[in-house]
C-alpha cells in the first residue's frame, strides 16, 4: 500500500500514513494532492530535460 500525504485541519501538521482517515487533535486529516512528477520517465525524454551537451553513451561501438 503507498503512502500518502494528509494535513491536519486545526494544527498543520502533516503526515505520510498509509492509513485511510488518521487522526490529528481529535479530528480526522485531510488528504493533501499528490506531487508532480518532473522526473521523465526513460531516457530518451529526460535529455530532452538536461541542458547538457551531447555525449558519448558508449553504443556507437
Amino acid at each position: 500500500m503507498t503512502e500518502k500525504k494528509f494535513e491536519c485541519i486545526e494544527c498543520g501538521k502533516q503526515v505520510k500514513s498509509s492509513e485511510n482517515n488518521p487522526k490529528c487533535c481529535g479530528k480526522p486529516m485531510k488528504q493533501l494532492p499528490l506531487d508532480i512528477c518532473i522526473n521523465p520517465t526513460d531516457a530518451e525524454q529526460a535529455r530532452v530535460m538536461e541542458d547538457d551537451e551531447p555525449c558519448d553513451d558508449g553504443r556507437a561501438g
